[in-house]
């Protein structure tokens, strides 16, 4: 007996899929490959006749050079692994589509962004920034969230990150961060981790990193699903429309389940129960139909007006408060595809902020003018040369025309004797390409400067919207900003550097800085020590906000629980009626209930039917999973007492906020956590943040259900008493 309804054999993941010209032709091509060839072949088509053999001399000699088989297979395998980026390393990817909500004719000429009946294919890579691709998903880090649209004017790169604003200002200071970061060059360690010395020093000798090093160190850093994580184009674009009006933009992706985030703890321990954590709720999400969304939002600021919002908008590590400037949202985009070879398609991937439509511009952003520099060298380098644009994931859907030919892995073959512009041979036309209207066309800036090696007096200010963010933070999101700064701070060796940390601090909020210096065996912060430094500036604008409710990930009321999953913890004598209307209940309204045992199999329920267990608690422990169930049953709440796996299972949920629903007898499994209600026909809730007590009758009233739904939608609940006690 199943206590959640029957799937659909058929597979969900192509469901809505717009229309994907690339892939089709793709597509068509193997068909055509397949049919024209039954058999296994070599890479030139020869069909083989032994692929488990190699040629030898005599059936016990040695092996024949003129062995092209073996020789091809053995090339290959050595060069199938190309360098992995420098940064963003780790990462996984899934095609869809992005649909408009309203033309935006007004502000960009941008053909996409004008039909809201348009769907237009996407590919969407999200990746983790400092460690290699063999490091773990649930790592404190800035996730990338880079978006591919294949649109009818060319492709378009929207190559952002999870967070609204960078570490530095200029490229020029990229290398050193990078090389700051990732693990010290004498013994390669730690991996996928800023909490060592190399870090921090460059952090506490570069005040400009605060307001990043604010947005890492809270639950931004450690998001629960890539589903629930906001992504930013990070830099000021522009619009340009059809009257070649600007207007400075700045991207915003909005996932309509929520933005959620991970307890540190949690996180570590997920880190080695499944490194690869956020890539399987990725995947398994998308193969069962429940489709990933998230919206696009635009903040608009007429150019000319942009000395209004109190700091430059061209300081990457600056953010337009949206309580300033509302994001309007103009469309959504939708994930529907899983990849079909990680290789091919989220490997072989180039992404480029400089790969613009018309209607779309760059502005004078220092940190985003370095990057259209180095994204282009970095694919040169790994792709094997200048032809990565014909690699099937990076191919446009819309003609290709040009006179470049040749280099290395060239795949398409140009006929006809001409490769230079202008012509009169090819085809017998000239083609002349000298501003056209209809091109992509630069918005003409008025240059007319000196040379400079500076830096405007408004970049000088490093703190004042790192004192908004801690500001626009809640008591419990503000604890968690202080345990990581400890945390990592405390991994730092050099005493000198945590000290200099703290200094700078201070001047985001003296408090904050005290707390986290007080384990760390310094002195108290002094800013006037950050202050008298080198290089230091000690400059700060006036805000015209000074909280801004959008920079707290604190849960909105009437969140949807749309695909968190939900542990049910059973042991023989469960009692299941009531279990089986809470778990319907539950996956009515999108949540995944998932029945956990000491062992695979079933149970027997104490009406003698068998419900079939789906994981261990050794494979699949409480980090694993959203909210809990503890069903009634006298038998099987003792045994669950008993077990000290189930015993634990419960305590560090508890410890992480989780929602625990505990019916009749069930209750009996939180003793260890010092709930003690005397056993009556009656239970109530007790006053605990998140734990509802219940009587199985009242289960089927639906009143249960509801609860336990709103307790889930609130995502945790940090607030709950006495959690540093809990042994977990």
């Amino acid at each position: 007996m199943s206590l959640l309804p029957k799937r659909n054999a058929s597979n969900p993941r192509n469901t809505s899929v717009p229309a994907k010209l690339a892939h089709e032709k793709l597509a068509q091509l193997e068909a055509f490959t397949l049919a024209a060839s039954p058999g296994l072949t070599s890479n030139q088509g020869v069909q083989l006749a032994d692929n488990h053999n190699s040629l030898k001399a005599g059936d016990n000699g040695p092996t024949l050079l003129e062995d092209f088989i073996l020789r091809e297979k053995l090339t290959h395998f050595s060069h199938e692994r190309i360098p992995e980026r420098v940064v963003n390393a780790r990462g996984c990817g899934a095609h869809g589509f992005f649909k408009l909500y309203k033309s935006m004719v007004q502000y960009t000429s941008a053909a996409f962004l004008q039909d809201s009946d348009i769907e237009t294919p996407i590919f969407v890579r999200f990746s983790g920034a400092s460690g290699s691709q063999g490091s773990a998903d649930t790592v404190r880090d800035v996730r990338g969230f880079a978006v591919k649209f294949y649109t009818q004017e060319g492709n378009y790169d929207l190559v952002g990150n999870s967070m609204p604003v960078f570490y530095i200002q200029d490229a020029i200071k990229f290398p050193d961060l990078i090389h700051a970061l990732k693990p010290e060059p004498h013994h390669e360690m730690p991996q996928a981790s800023s909490a060592h010395d190399t870090f921090w020093d460059f952090a506490s000798l570069v005040p400009e990193v605060t307001h990043m090093l604010m947005w890492t160190m809270s639950d931004r850093g450690l998001p629960r699903s890539f589903r629930m994580m906001e992504g930013f184009g990070v830099h000021a674009f522009r619009f340009i429309n059809a009257r070649n009006d600007a207007f400075f933009v700045k991207f915003h992706w909005k996932p309509k389940l929520g933005v959620h985030g991970l307890d540190w703890d949690e996180a570590q321990k997920i880190a080695g129960k499944d490194p690869d954590f956020l890539r399987r709720d990725l995947w398994e999400a998308i193969e069962a139909g429940n489709f990933p969304e998230w919206e696009l939002g635009v903040q608009i600021v007429d150019a000319g007006r942009e000395n209004d919002l109190g700091f430059d908008i061209l300081d990457p590590t600056k953010l337009i408060p949206e309580s300033q400037v509302p994001v309007q949202m103009i469309g959504k985009m939708v994930l529907n595809r899983n990849v079909e070879n990680f290789f091919s398609e989220t490997e072989q991937v180039a992404f480029h902020p400089g790969n613009l439509v018309p209607g779309i511009d760059f502005s004078n952003d220092p940190l985003l003018q370095g990057r259209l520099f180095s994204y282009t060298d970095s694919q040169l380098t790994r792709l094997g040369g200048s032809n990565f644009h014909e690699i099937p994931i990076n191919r446009s859907v819309c003609p290709i025309h040009n006179y470049q030919r040749g280099g290395l892995h060239r795949q398409s073959i140009n006929k006809g004797q001409v490769a230079y512009e202008p012509n009169t041979l090819a085809n017998g036309i000239e083609l002349r390409v000298d501003g056209a209207a209809d091109g992509f066309q630069s918005h003409p800036d008025q240059l007319g400067v000196s040379k400079s090696r500076r830096r405007l007096p408004s970049f000088e200010d490093h703190f004042s919207q790192a004192t908004l963010f801690w500001n626009s933070q809640s008591v419990s999101e503000k604890d968690h900003i202080v345990a990581a700064f400890r945390f990592e701070l405390s991994r730092v060796e050099v005493s000198e550097i945590r000290q200099r940390m703290v200094d700078n601090l201070a001047h985001v909020d003296l408090k904050l800085a005290a707390r986290v210096a007080l384990p760390l065996g310094i002195n108290a912060p002094d800013p006037k020590a950050a202050a008298g430094r080198t290089g230091y500036r000690d400059y700060r604008i006036a805000l015209k906000v000074s909280e801004d409710a959008a920079l707290s990930m604190a849960t909105r009321v009437g969140a949807s629980i749309k695909t968190r999953k939900i542990a049910v913890l059973v042991a023989d004598g469960v009692d299941a009626p009531a279990l089986r209307r809470l778990v319907l209940d539950m996956t009515a309204a999108g949540a995944i209930c998932k029945l956990i045992g000491s062992q695979l199999g079933s149970v027997c329920t104490a009406a003698g039917k068998q419900l079939v267990v789906d994981h261990t608690f050794i494979t699949m422990p409480s980090v694993m999973f959203d909210a809990i169930v503890i069903p009634g049953g006298e038998e099987s709440t003792a045994a669950l007492s008993r077990l000290g796996e189930a015993v634990h299972f419960v305590l560090e949920a508890y410890k992480h906020g989780k929602t625990i629903c505990a019916l009749n007898e069930g209750h009996q499994l939180l003793v260890t956590l010092g709930f003690s209600i005397e056993k009556n026909p009656e239970l109530v809730n007790v006053p605990t943040p998140g734990v509802i007590l219940a009587d199985a009758r009242k289960v089927l009233d639906g009143q249960v259900s509801q609860d336990f739904q709103a307790a889930i939608a609130l995502h945790r609940h940090w607030d709950r008493l006495n959690v540093d006690a809990v042994p977990a």
